[in-house]
């Protein structure tokens, strides 16, 4: 087996269920002046500027727990601020607070307080009570903001960027760099910047999370953000964080965010190569689209879909 002749794949689409799968669709083309409605596969889908989609498919009984691996999807915005401040004033639009970690503080946008040292994002307690002390103010400027969408979906904005598009997925992995390796090895895609900065063999890739929380945070407490770990597919970040509890996390097909999807020229090299690697398929080859596909499972059992698109 060769993989000279493989070039990595393109991020093709994050795959939803919904109960009202046109009601999520125009949610977002409202929101985001780059989103378009379209069709694709028999599935409604939302269409963003850079061929990525969001796809959503009916499901009047959704899963969601046990957690999987896959948590948000996200946005690059032009103006963070500006994007928060106007989506708070849409009715339909639920912003989520981010907690700060000084008492019950809470702010929309994470640039209104502590939130990066460095190019780590996230502030412990002790890094927040440093900073409070020598009197350094929040950043203010470009940060991320998160909402809720339609079934519940969480949805995130980050900015100020050159132009509006879909650009992440963030996921929970229980080991985070050794899903980084996983990714690069299998689908030859390049470590994301930031976040796949920590590299380590693969015989020492199981690096415990660290013991401290940071901020801010969808939950009161805090969040763990080390080791951290991503990759780049197409023009897509995959990033993540460790498993935040102690159970372990459940597949994602049946789950409100299924499934992602790369789209690859030759769907047969890619078959042989991942097969050559023991990589475990939840499907055989199947139609999609008028074109093929197959389901793999990644390394926290997140479902990865295959499409050929050449």
């Amino acid at each position: 087996m060769t993989t000279s002749k493989l070039t990595p794949p393109r991020f093709h689409h994050v795959h939803l269920r919904s109960a009202d799968p046109v009601k999520a669709v125009n949610f977002y083309a409202r929101q985001f002046n780059t989103v378009t409605s379209g069709v694709w596969g028999g599935f409604p889908a939302a269409l963003s500027a850079n061929d990525v989609m969001i796809l959503f498919e009916q499901d009047d009984n959704i899963l969601s727990e046990p957690q999987s691996a896959l948590w948000h999807f996200g946005w690059h915005v032009t103006d963070s601020k500006a994007t928060t401040n106007e989506f708070i004033a849409r009715r339909e639009v639920q912003s989520l607070p981010l907690y700060t970690g000084v008492g019950d503080g809470h702010v929309p946008l994470s640039s209104d307080t502590w939130f990066m040292t460095g190019d780590k994002i996230g502030v412990t307690l002790a890094q927040i009570n440093a900073l409070k002390a020598s009197g350094t103010p929040p950043s203010g400027g470009p940060g991320f903001a998160y909402f809720q969408g339609p079934d519940d979906a969480l949805y995130e904005i980050a900015g100020d960027y050159p132009q509006e598009r879909f650009n992440h997925i963030h996921m929970w992995h229980e080991d985070p760099l050794c899903a980084q390796i996983w990714y690069q090895k299998h689908f030859l895609v390049p470590a994301r910047d930031k976040f796949g900065d920590v590299k380590v063999p693969e015989s020492q890739c199981k690096v415990p999370r660290t013991n401290d929380r940071t901020f801010p945070a969808l939950n009161s407490e805090g969040m763990y953000r080390s080791p951290p770990g991503g990759v780049t597919v197409g023009d897509v970040d995959l990033l993540w964080y460790p498993n935040q509890g102690d159970t372990p996390l459940a597949s994602s097909l049946g789950q409100l965010m299924d499934h992602i999807a790369f789209s690859v020229p030759n769907l047969d090299a890619w078959i042989d190569k991942l097969r050559h690697y023991d990589v475990t398929f939840l499907s055989e080859e199947y139609l999609l689209a008028n074109t093929r596909a197959v389901m793999i499972e990644g390394p926290s059992l997140e479902a990865i879909e295959i499409i050929e698109i050449t």
